[in-house]
C-alpha cells in the first residue's frame, strides 16, 4: 500500500517539478528528460515577468476570475436562499429546469452566444468575457442545498424580532456560509483563471486576452521552452495563493457535509 501511494505520488508531483526545473533552466541548455541542466536561473522568470503582454494576460484572468467569483458568490447564494426556504409557485419547476441545463454541452450554446455577445458590441470587452459565465446552476444547487439544512426556526427567530429579507440574508444566512462560499469560490475561481474556449472566441486581440489564451499563443510562436515553462509556473502561482488562504474554510466544509450526512 505505501509503494502504491508513493508512486501515485511520483507520478502525481512529477510533471509539476519537472515544468519547475525546466523553468529555472537556461534557455537553449539541455534539459529534462534528455540530461539534468548544468546549472539552474531566475533569468526565464525574471524574462517573462517583465513581457508586456503577459503582464497584460495575467491582470485580464484576475478581473475575469475574481469578479467572476465575487459575482456567482453573490447571484448564487440569493438565488439559493430563495430556492431553499421561500415558497412561491413553480418554485421546484424552475429550479430543475435550470439544472437541466448542465446537460446542455457548452459547444452547442457556444456559436448563439458569440452572435448574441457581438451583436451587442461585446466581442474585446470585459462584460462580453465575464457576463456570459455568470449564470452557474451548479453554484446555485450547492447553495440550497446547504441553506436547506439551516433551521427554519432561526429565520423565524430573525422574522419576530423585525428582521427584513435583506438583513436576514446578510447577517444571518451569508455569515453561516462561509465554508460553502470560501468551497465554491475555489472551484469557480480555478474554472475561470483555466478557461480556454470562451475567452479563445470572444477576445480577439491580445489586449484582451486572458492568460490561457496568451500561454497557447506563446506556444503556437518560436519561444524556447524554458521561457514557456517559466509562464506556466507564474500562471499556477495565483491558483496556489487562493486555495492557502481559503483552505482551512474548505476543510470545514467538508468536515460538516460529513457531520450533516
Amino acid at each position: 500500500m505505501i509503494a502504491l501511494l508513493i508512486a501515485g505520488c511520483i507520478f502525481t508531483v512529477g510533471p509539476f517539478l519537472a515544468i519547475l526545473i525546466l523553468a529555472l533552466s537556461p534557455e537553449g541548455a539541455p534539459s529534462i528528460p534528455y540530461s539534468w541542466p548544468e546549472r539552474l536561473t531566475l533569468d526565464n522568470l525574471a524574462r517573462v515577468l517583465g513581457t508586456q503582454n503577459f503582464t497584460t494576460w495575467t491582470m485580464n484572468s484576475l478581473i475575469y476570475s475574481i469578479v467572476s467569483v465575487m459575482v456567482i458568490l453573490l447571484t448564487a447564494s440569493m438565488a439559493g436562499y430563495s430556492f431553499a426556504k421561500k415558497r412561491f409557485p413553480g418554485r421546484d419547476a424552475i429550479m430543475w429546469s435550470f439544472l437541466a441545463t448542465l446537460m446542455v454541452p457548452v459547444q452547442v450554446t457556444l456559436i448563439p452566444l458569440f452572435v448574441l455577445i457581438a451583436s451587442l458590441d461585446g466581442v474585446n470587452t470585459y462584460w462580453g468575457l465575464i457576463v456570459p459565465t455568470l449564470a452557474n446552476s451548479q453554484a446555485v444547487f450547492l447553495m440550497r442545498q446547504f441553506i436547506q439544512g439551516l433551521p427554519d426556526d432561526l429565520f423565524e427567530a430573525a422574522r419576530i424580532d423585525g428582521a427584513g429579507e435583506w438583513t436576514i440574508f446578510f447577517r444571518i444566512v451569508l455569515p453561516l456560509m462561509k465554508p460553502i462560499l470560501a468551497t465554491l469560490g475555489i472551484f469557480v475561481f480555478l474554472w475561470h483563471w483555466n478557461d480556454f474556449l470562451w475567452p479563445l472566441v470572444i477576445a480577439q486581440t491580445d489586449a484582451m486576452r486572458t492568460l490561457t489564451v496568451g500561454l497557447a499563443s506563446m506556444n503556437a510562436e518560436t519561444v524556447y521552452r524554458s521561457s514557456l515553462m517559466a509562464a506556466a509556473v507564474i500562471s499556477v502561482i495565483p491558483c496556489l495563493i487562493i486555495f492557502a488562504v481559503l483552505q482551512r474554510y474548505l476543510v470545514n466544509s467538508v468536515a460538516m457535509t460529513g457531520i450533516k450526512g
